[in-house]
């Protein structure tokens, strides 16, 4: 479809979802629901235009993991539409919400077969309860549930949401606007997930893959005289810390990138990146539990993690079972799930001669299985 741009959106917070995961999130098999939505209509619509629309925090995330275009969204439904039609350049365009999952291709072929008959085509449903309005009983043949995906002229669209008034969907912007409005049957399958519990009723969402994945995390820092020294997230008696621009704990820098491994999702680098003034000196316990939440945000579970300190100074041993309360305590899980081995370089090399140390980590995550709580 070379005059139409199919426009995701996926933007939102999910504040009303109330599960560890965002709701955009939810593992479909492997894949995102994002991407497997955004997937099935474009193989109903052939489109090639795409967009995605998302929470700045995610886009490089996203752009890690498809190819699709995708624009920063904004604080409202209305302002990440507005975002994405500034990129749209063909006459029309298709909007939908990430949220609506279960699109079935036949819903998608009435839209199109009526394009162009008005500004905006519509799928409705019809109300068949009693119907009571501000104490009012209303004739519920006069009411419809608005669906989406919209098909709307990109020009009337544009105009329509110039505006400081917020709409919930296209078709109320664009009749206000003084636009036409075009209403095909609606889906009860192309029902919104805004609850936990609407997941239930979605059939056509496969569970999420039970597969386990490992990363690996590596890193070294050198000593620095008069810095207090934090490993594993434990203070450690020594005269001196470590050269870093947060707080130099390795152990957990390399947990953290061994975490990031597991889920694909890049490197502790792209979470916080050392020419941040905002991460100048900072406990890198917090830049663990920042990983946590991203990790749970994106669909994954922590299952276990493995750290090699490799140190000829100081003496790790007093200290391995504190470490393994305050990462266990963070990532989550039990202490039983979290190991923390320490050896030397027999005096060889730089960790030998005692002028830093390394770390090795290796952590497992998988995903949430929402089908099952």
């Amino acid at each position: 479809m070379s005059d139409l741009t199919l426009v995701l959106l996926a933007a939102g917070n999910s504040s009303r979802f109330k599960v560890p995961v965002k709701k955009q999130w939810l593992r479909i098999g492997h894949d995102p629901l994002w991407l497997h939505v955004t997937n099935r209509i474009k193989e109903t619509l052939f489109a090639k235009n795409i967009i995605l629309v998302v929470h700045p925090e995610e886009i490089p995330f996203i752009t890690h993991i498809c190819d699709y275009r995708v624009i920063e969204g904004g604080a409202t439904r209305q302002q990440s539409l507005k975002n994405a039609l500034q990129a749209v350049e063909t006459p029309y365009v298709m909007v939908s919400d990430i949220a609506r999952a279960c699109v079935d291709p036949d819903l998608i072929q009435k839209l199109m077969e009526k394009k162009g008959q008005a500004d905006v085509i519509v799928p409705a449903l019809s109300i068949s309860d009693t119907v009571v309005y501000h104490d009012e009983t209303i004739a519920r043949e006069e009411v419809k549930r608005i669906q989406t995906p919209q098909l709307s002229r990109t020009k009337i669209l544009r105009r329509a949401l110039d505006t400081t008034i917020e709409y919930t969907d296209e078709s109320s912007a664009i009749v206000a606007y003084g636009g036409t409005r075009y209403f095909v049957d609606g889906d009860e399958r192309a029902a919104k997930i805004t609850f936990a519990n609407d997941l239930t009723a979605l059939e056509c969402l496969s569970p999420p893959a039970s597969t386990t994945f490992t990363g690996n995390g590596f890193d070294v820092h050198g000593f620095e005289e008069g810095k207090p020294m934090v490993l594993g997230g434990v203070v450690i008696e020594s005269p001196f810390g470590f050269k870093a621009h947060s707080d130099g704990d390795v152990a957990i820098h390399a947990l953290i990138d061994a975490l990031l491994g597991a889920a694909c999702l890049g490197d502790i680098g792209i979470l916080f990146p050392d020419t941040d003034a905002t991460y100048k000196n900072i406990d890198s316990k917090k830049l663990l539990k920042e990983c946590v939440r991203k990790l749970h945000t994106f669909g994954f579970v922590i299952s276990h993690a493995d750290i090699t300190i490799i140190a000829q100074t100081p003496k790790i041993s007093p200290y391995k079972e504190q470490m393994r309360r305050i990462l266990a305590s963070i990532m989550l899980i039990p202490m039983s799930r979290v190991n923390v081995k320490a050896t030397t370089t027999e005096h060889l090399g730089f960790i030998g001669r005692k002028e830093g140390v390394a770390v090795m980590a290796t952590a497992s995550v998988h995903y949430f299985d929402w089908k099952n709580g």
